[in-house]
Parts: C-alpha cells; structure tokens; sequence
C-alpha cells in the first residue's frame, strides 16, 4: 500500500457523469411509482450463490457473524412480502475475490421489484432505464454515449445463442457432446482439478465464445438480451413448464458487457429451501469454500406471501463505463480497491 496514493482515480467529469446518470435513476422511477427503499449492508443472512462469496464480518465473544450483502434482494423480497408495492434501491455491495477490468470487490448496484410484472415487462422497463441514463448524460464533458437507433434491443435465447456458436442443442446435449463442441470451438478446458459440471462447462463456453459476440463493438452496437437459461442456472427465476423448460432469466449485454441479470421471482418457499441446499451442495465441492447460514428470514418471508414480481439487479458502474468508454471500472471509480 502506497500512503501517497491519495488522488482520485476517476476524473472530476466522470464524478459529475455518475451524479447525474444516479439523479436520472431516481427521477426514472419515481415517474413509474416506484418507492426508494434502502437496506442493510450487514446481515446474518446471505442469499445463497455458489460462484458468489460474500465478505464474513466476526461477530466477536457472543455476537454473530454477519456478511456484507452481495444484493439487497432479500431483504428487498422482505419488504415486498411486507405490502410494499413495486421498490427499487441505489445499494453498496460487496463480493470478495471480484477485482479486475469490470469487476471491484465494493460496488454500486441499481436493483429493482415490480409488483405483477413479468420477465418480459422488466425487460422492456430495462431497456427504457438504460437509455434514460444515457440521454442524461450526453452532452456532459467526458461523456461518450454509444448512439443506438430507436429499435427495441432484441432477444436471444440461450439455446439460439449455443446454436450459432457451437452448433448444438444445448437443452439435448450431452455432457460428452458439449465437451466435444467446446474443443472444438478451442475453448480452454482445466486440465487440472476437480471434473467440470455440466454448467461450469456451460459456463466456460457461454464465457469464453458467446458473450464477447453479445452486443456488438464500439461503434458497432446492437445491445442484447439473453433469456430462457437451463434450470439448473435458474438462481431464484421460476421455471416455465415449456418443451423443453427454461428458466424466466435474462442479462442485457453490450460490447460484451454484462449489464445486468433479471428474473421472474420465485414465490415457492419450499422451492427457495431446495434450491438454497443445492448452492450448499455445490459450495462444498468448491476448494476454499465454507458453509454459509442462507436467508432463513427470507424464506420465512415467502412462505407468508411474496407477491407475483420481476426484479432486476443492474451494475451501476457498468452502465457509467458504457457512458464513457472507460476500458476499465477502475477509470469510473473515485477510490477502487487498490487505492481505497
């Protein structure tokens, strides 16, 4: 640690950027009712994901130890199991071990619940937000908002994505028939380690080949959702009884860039019970990984009555790097990791 590393890493413009585009937020969702709710950073609760780690905070003598919150969802989900109608919330997060060109291990997110809406209502709320942020913004100094036409940004499902890439069914396929595809495509496969699951090969692939096509390039933008991902990554999506099913899950990419992550809510508490002892399951395979306690809370919550919704979590300071051209989230922050 450098104790003279004292200045900024953003400019003074790129601070004016992220205050308006955060006053666009507001302002966006206030026309819409929305309420602004805010939450707890720390909880002795934490929503299970098995690729997430959340940072754990000791208690101390007989206190508990608490997590600092990698989403507000559930304590957003409690509000809305409550009687709060459709909320959003501007949040600090934190996730251990995520630093690089898009990644910082404490960063803004804009999550949000609309009361009755499907998957396919948020997506077009989405889009709408995103280009509200950016209009905000683009005839400030140091802004370099992509122009996109009036179009609506299309859809691709996830098996039309595996398609064009590898030229397979990935609802259909076989784990050998995905590694095939995978080698040949080149992908880079771990020679070492524990056997990959089949979605951390799907995830490799949708990593390493499809998502750097989503989106388009600078200049050259098609902004792009992809939606319908396999159960198995449904996270807290409810699955759609189609042939086959498909989880009500959906991520806006541009120039590669993933800008945020949407469901059709799960209401079932029994189901959020099995599927937090799956992330258990798949956190104990992991290497230097440990038990977490779950949102007890939360599926208390659900089983009283968590209303029809569809929430978004969107990363804030990849959406000011889109408004900016920044190549790193490093240039649109004040005070990152390495100098904070």
């Amino acid at each position: 640690m450098d104790p003279h590393c004292w200045q900024p890493a953003c400019s003074l413009n790129v601070l004016r950027i992220r205050a308006e585009m955060l006053r666009s937020v507001r302002e966006f969702f206030a026309a819409r009712g929305y309420l602004e709710v805010e939450t707890p950073c720390l909880s002795r609760d934490v929503v299970l994901d098995a690729w997430v780690e959340p940072f754990r905070v000791p208690g101390g003598g007989t206190e508990q130890d608490r997590f600092l919150q990698t989403s507000p969802e559930a304590f957003m989900k409690r509000l809305l199991a409550a009687g709060c109608q459709s909320i959003y919330q501007v949040a600090r997060v934190f996730r251990k071990g995520e630093f690089g060109e898009r990644h910082n291990p404490e960063f803004t997110m804009v999550e949000w619940y609309g009361v009755g809406d499907t998957w396919l209502d948020q997506v077009a709320l989405t889009e709408s937000l995103v280009r509200c942020c950016l209009n905000a913004v683009q005839s400030l100094p140091g802004s370099r908002v992509p122009f996109w036409p009036d179009t609506r940004f299309p859809l691709l499902t996830y098996a039309a994505a595996f398609q064009n890439s590898f030229g397979l069914d990935v609802h259909a396929a076989t784990d050998a028939d995905l590694l095939q595809a995978a080698e040949q495509a080149r992908v880079t496969i771990p020679e070492s380690g524990p056997v990959l699951s089949r979605d951390e090969l799907l995830n490799i692939m949708l990593g390493l080949v499809i998502e750097p096509q989503l989106g388009g390039r600078p200049g050259a933008e098609t902004p792009m959702f992809l939606c319908d991902y396999p159960p198995t990554q449904a996270a807290l999506a409810v699955v759609a009884e189609t042939s086959p099913p498909v989880a009500r899950r959906f991520e806006l990419y541009v120039r590669g860039l993933e800008l945020c992550n949407g469901y059709e809510e799960l209401t079932d508490a029994a189901e959020l019970r099995r599927r937090e002892q799956q992330q258990q399951i798949i956190r104990s395979d992991l290497p230097a990984s440990e038990p977490l306690p779950g949102a007890p809370r939360l599926q208390t919550a659900m089983a009283a009555g968590l209303p029809p919704c569809s929430g978004v979590a969107l990363g804030f300071d990849r959406l000011v790097m889109l408004a900016t051209s920044a190549d790193s989230i490093q240039q649109i922050l004040p005070f990152p990791a390495n100098i904070a």
